[in-house]
């Protein structure tokens, strides 16, 4: 193992904010998971899938949990001055968001695909004969999607995190992307708009046709969601290695 990798996968794992993330993020969205299968089951809600539940679970538990997983990769060496040593010790300041990126993301990958396919094989037989039925095929699609939505944005929180250093501001202007924006954008009648922000764009991928999220289609196939979260992911990474190389590490 490349020793600054090595070095990265040391301080992920050893920190408790690491598994207290990992943890909220399991006990979300399986927890939804399973409590929406049970509304389906007992309540009579027989529009939604076990697809839905998942997706359900991602976009407005989940997610978050990851953000804040992902964010403290680099803004909590900011907050305690480690990013100095981290520097000193990795001067190419590419090969430190290198390292992290090479860490944080296929954890995030195996995160996703966890918490998708424990929660799905919790909502299929409990949803079934009550609601929408769910292919082997859409259960398999809706799990890796959200391993790879949970990997792009993990990223995309490492380059806001890199360019603003700060856990609070990072975490507020993610959640805005991901959110709020998108909500005010949907008030505003620009529906078609919103399927391009991160948050709406990796759930889409989810699931083919209708938006459980929106209850409506998006403007494109599922397979483009991924590609169009990598996109953010770039820039939010590529400004985050522009503001590293160009300051200090005060």
């Amino acid at each position: 193992m490349n020793p600054a990798v090595h070095a990265e996968w040391t301080k992920f794992h050893s920190v408790r904010s690491t598994w207290w993330s990992v943890a909220a993020t399991v006990s979300l969205m399986i927890g939804y998971a399973g409590l929406a299968a049970l509304s389906v089951r007992f309540g009579g809600d027989e529009e939604l899938s076990a697809q839905g539940a998942i997706v359900g679970g991602t976009f407005y538990l989940g997610q978050f949990a990851v953000v804040t997983l992902a964010t403290l990769v680099i803004t909590s060496e900011y907050a305690t001055g480690a990013i100095r040593s981290t520097l000193q010790w990795l001067p190419r300041r590419g090969s430190v968001l290198l390292a992290k990126a090479a860490v944080l993301a296929p954890v995030s990958f195996l995160l996703g695909i966890v918490c998708a396919g424990v929660g799905m094989a919790i909502a299929v037989p409990l949803i079934s004969g009550h609601g929408p039925s769910t292919s082997a095929g859409g259960a398999l699609q809706t799990t890796l999607a959200t391993g790879g939505y949970f990997a792009l944005l993990s990223l995309f929180c490492l380059g806001v995190g890199t360019a603003l250093r700060s856990t609070a501001g990072s975490i507020t202007v993610v959640t805005l992307l991901l959110l709020m924006v998108p909500i005010l954008l949907g008030g505003l009648g620009l529906d078609d708009v919103v399927h391009f922000f991160p948050g709406l764009a990796g759930t889409n991928a989810m699931v083919s046709g209708v938006s459980p999220v929106l209850g409506m289609p998006a403007p494109y196939p599922s397979w483009v969601g991924l590609p169009i979260c990598a996109v953010w992911s770039a820039g939010a990474l590529a400004l985050g290695q522009s503001l590293l190389r160009k300051r200090d590490a005060a």
